[in-house]
């Protein structure tokens, strides 16, 4: 998370973070409050209340972490500072680990090839292509889908397993949202995390919390137990990849004794987990790890790799044949001018957002245009 954003406008002004990852409230999350949004198997769409953050649209009320919902279940709700409400979800809307995905009419998945990106070998899940276009919208619930990429990058607790369906149907792939380094106290599992896994504020973002990731931690099972039912939710509404933010806890001050090879072992265990659901996955910070990183992942989203001149560290995604995508925000005074030439040129499909990502300015570059997946 450079600049992430939540979509906590009514209490902070949007900035970034003294460790140099922006949002608002800290990560790119979604809405809030209320139960949890794991999801039996078989179900379709997300439960768990609550309002405000940067995914869009709060759910209605829902099970505790690991609580299962109906195979019919739903995603309901009013408007989430200025995102939709998400419809109902698609029954039977769930992704198998053949990697094809279908959810009450929505368009298969690609099978993708044999053998896994990393730690997990054998799995069939998408693999995305090098040249795979990208749109980024964590407000809105159900986002503008009309955009002319080859995939979505939306939250997921807001959006609902009929929007996957939906984004299947015109060709789409579509990225599930999900914070995996940080607590914020208003996602709809909040509840379920232990005090000693929340550690240091993440400076900035009042009630964001880093969260123990060491596999000393005294509750490291809990933490993936907790990161297991997220994904999930994913699964069941029949996303093709995940996006999991804040994957540099050891960068920053997070309140524990954490170290490098702590965050690689997560890190690791994230892929080989979200892969073991039929899932791809993308890698989001620890540029500094991303040689070990990459076999393990499908791709890489950046946030302002060329604004903090980084754009090398992506090298070993594009080298490897995966996508390297690349945000870049107008708040910080970039332009497509100042960076497409440079992301065309290294193969990294740049755009340009704000800093809500809220669908109200994308800007893409050249290489950043088309139904490529």
């Amino acid at each position: 998370m450079r600049c992430a954003s939540i979509a906590v406008l009514l209490l902070v002004l949007q900035g970034c973070s003294a460790d140099g990852n922006a949002g608002i409230f800290g990560g790119d999350g979604g809405p809030a409050n209320g139960g949890s949004g794991a999801l039996a198997t078989g179900g379709s769409g997300a439960t768990g209340g609550g309002a405000q953050g940067s995914g869009g649209a709060p759910v209605g009320g829902g099970a505790g972490a690991g609580g299962a919902t109906s195979s019919t279940g739903g995603v309901a709700g009013g408007n989430g500072n200025g995102g939709a409400s998400s419809g109902g979800a698609s029954s039977g809307g769930a992704s198998s680990d053949t990697g094809g995905v279908s959810s009450n009419g929505g368009g298969s998945g690609t099978g993708g090839s044999s053998g896994g990106s990393g730690g997990t070998s054998g799995g069939t899940w998408w693999k995305p292509a090098k040249n795979a276009t990208f749109y980024w919208d964590l407000q809105n619930a159900p986002p503008d889908n009309t955009r002319n990429v080859g995939a979505y990058d939306i939250d997921g607790w807001g959006n609902s397993a009929q929007e996957v369906s939906t984004l299947h149907a015109l060709g789409i792939k579509v990225v599930c949202y999900m914070d995996a380094g940080t607590y914020e106290p208003e996602r709809p599992d909040s509840g379920d995390f232990p005090a000693s896994l929340k550690g240091a504020n993440v400076q900035g973002w009042p009630g964001e919390l880093w969260l123990d990731v060491r596999q000393s931690g005294p509750n490291y099972a809990k933490l993936q137990s907790i990161m297991q039912a997220r994904f999930e939710v994913c699964h069941q509404k029949g996303f093709d990849a995940v996006e999991p933010d804040n994957l540099d806890s050891y960068e920053n001050d997070p309140g524990f004794n954490t170290t490098a090879a702590d965050q690689l072992a997560y890190n690791e265990w994230l892929a080989t987990t979200v892969h073991g659901l039929g899932m791809a996955i993308f890698q989001k910070n620890d540029l500094d790890q991303v040689q070990t990183l990459q076999p393990y992942f499908d791709g890489i989203l950046d946030e302002e790799c060329n604004k903090y001149s980084e754009c090398d560290a992506l090298a070993p995604y594009t080298a490897a044949g995966k996508p390297a995508w690349d945000a870049e925000y107008t708040e910080d005074g970039e332009t497509t001018g100042k960076f497409c030439d440079a992301d065309v040129k290294a193969n990294i499909a740049g755009a340009l957002f704000n800093l809500d990502l809220d669908g109200s300015l994308f800007q893409p570059c050249p290489n950043d245009v088309g139904m490529f997946n």
